[in-house]
């Protein structure tokens, strides 16, 4: 009889322990949980950075010097990705760098112009290249609220490059395979939803 007294006392423990243990962490459980709002994805806003190359364009030297007049190069290029709805209905803001390096001879006035769809002028920069030895030119134009207004890159739908010889036609330079280079990149953040 002491053997069994002893077993239920030992059970009765053990039972008064999980019952404690089992009350506790619900009630630990029921301390933690918090009302959830599924409302909270209409207060998220995500502004990722997109950056892409937007021109590469080149030109010998040797070109240069076959052309008779100013005008060396003048090119439209089509260019809809900033005006597509995508991208112009969610750009906040963002950068168009223009790199240009010359390893040619000659002096040179480059002229970038961005086009609306009628092919209206919306902005132009024009950069003036001096002859090699150069160093490599880079400019950063700002749209947005640090800079020029974004109305011009939601609208911008082609780019037009112009690049007339401001010195001779006949000089080469010691560098091989002497050319100009001109190259852009555009930096944006756009809003997601």
């Amino acid at each position: 009889m002491r053997l069994l007294t002893r077993i239920f006392g030992f059970a009765m423990i053990r039972f008064f322990k999980y019952t404690l243990l089992c009350v506790l962490s619900s009630l630990t459980l029921l301390s933690c949980i918090e009302e959830q709002d599924f409302n909270q994805y209409d207060e998220i806003g995500l502004t990722p950075t997109y950056e892409a190359s937007i021109l590469y364009v080149e030109t010998p030297e040797s070109l240069v010097n076959a052309t008779t007049g100013v005008n060396v190069f003048s090119e439209n290029f089509n260019f809809d990705a900033f005006s597509s709805d995508v991208f112009a209905n969610r750009v906040l803001d963002g950068t168009i760098t223009y790199i240009v390096e010359n390893t040619s001879s000659k002096e040179l006035e480059v002229s970038i112009e961005l086009l609306d769809a009628g092919g209206n002028v919306l902005d132009t920069e024009v950069i003036l290249v001096e002859p090699t030895p150069m160093a490599m030119l880079q400019r950063d134009i700002a749209y947005g609220s640090s800079g020029r207004s974004i109305d011009i890159i939601k609208n911008t739908s082609s780019i037009r490059v112009t690049a007339n010889n401001l010195g001779d036609t006949t000089s080469t330079s010691s560098e091989p395979d002497s050319k100009i280079v001109l190259k852009s990149s555009g930096k944006f953040r756009v809003e997601i939803e």
